[in-house]
């Protein structure tokens, strides 16, 4: 059951407060040349300078933070396939609590070695042939710990809004905010804070071609699921949104659009030689939209989320070159 009380604005406004001082105020960008590419006026939100190098940091500190002693003893268990796990592992260290990560068999490596370097357990499952949320239910009741999912959790939401919370007020309104979208956290808490700073801006999602449950969702009417997606956007693999995501897309949502792993490629091209960043496949999917042309934003204010920069820098020159 979905809890609305829990998934306003002034919830947004409390996790700041929990999370500051300890996750990063990032920096708001801009590009001459993004701008004249785009023809409008471009603002990045770069959450690849975040701790844990993703926004994910963000609402798995608010959550972890709002743990009883009891709950902190026991630890914390979570499933993803690689920022959530790291933003959980890292959360859990600074709280000096345990923490139990259920990661797919073919995570990033990159991922998987820095959650065992914050000093979690990590727990390989396939992700092809088994159900994370299933594992995930049974240890924890089985040892006692308590599941924080990485993006259907008020909790989570909430922490994951303060990002643009922040933009809007580096920035001020906005006409439009493209968010990445893999399972809804961060559009989700996103659209929380626009609605509350900038009401008139129109809020967008952006997912892989190959992993449009979120759009197909938003035009039904009803969480839609899919199989695994096959993306070079590892952190929107996901095959549905949650449920108290949707909850929020659906009512604050414009609209959702799609990019192509080609698009997607070239827009991290773009941020390595005009704005010497490294960022990962999913952190460029909102500025994809943008800079390829997926959406009009011509002569406006755009704000955009880049997600993260968590990316193997092999497959990155491989990708890239």
């Amino acid at each position: 059951m979905v809890d609305l009380a829990q998934l306003q604005f002034s919830e947004v406004e409390k996790a700041a407060l929990r999370i500051k001082g300890v996750a990063h105020h990032t920096p708001v960008l801009t590009s001459t040349t993004a701008n004249r590419l785009a023809r409008a006026q471009l603002f990045f939100k770069c959450e690849n300078f975040q701790r844990s190098g993703a926004f994910k940091f963000r609402g798995a500190y608010n959550a972890l933070s709002k743990f009883t002693e009891d709950q902190r003893r026991a630890g914390v268990l979570t499933y993803s396939s690689g920022n959530h796990a790291q933003a959980i592992a890292l959360s859990a260290s600074l709280l000096g609590m345990a923490a139990s990560i259920i990661m797919p068999h073919d995570a990033p490596a990159l991922k998987v070695a820095a959650t065992k370097g914050y000093g979690a357990e990590v727990i390989v499952y396939d992700r092809y042939k088994q159900n994370r949320e299933e594992i995930g239910r049974r240890l924890a009741q089985q040892r006692g710990m308590t599941l924080i999912p990485p993006y259907d959790h008020p909790d989570v939401i909430c922490g994951q809004g303060t990002a643009a919370m922040e933009l809007f007020a580096d920035t001020g309104p906005l006409d439009v905010l493209l968010v990445c979208l893999g399972g809804g956290g961060l559009l989700a808490g996103s659209a929380l804070a626009a609605a509350a700073m900038s009401p008139d801006c129109r809020i967008i999602g952006v997912e892989p071609e190959a992993g449009n449950d979120g759009q197909q969702s938003l035009r039904s009417g009803a969480v839609v699921h899919i199989a695994v997606p096959d993306t070079i956007a590892d952190g929107a693999m996901v095959t549905h949104l949650g449920a108290h995501n949707f909850e929020v897309i659906r009512r604050e949502v414009d609209d959702i659009v799609t990019v192509s792993d080609d698009q997607l490629v070239a827009t991290m091209r773009f941020f390595a030689e005009r704005m010497k960043m490294i960022v990962e496949p999913t952190g460029c999917l909102a500025a994809a939209a943008a800079l390829q042309g997926v959406v009009a934003v011509e002569g406006k204010k755009v704000g955009i989320l880049v997600s993260g920069g968590n990316v193997d820098l092999a497959r990155f020159a491989r990708l890239v070159g």
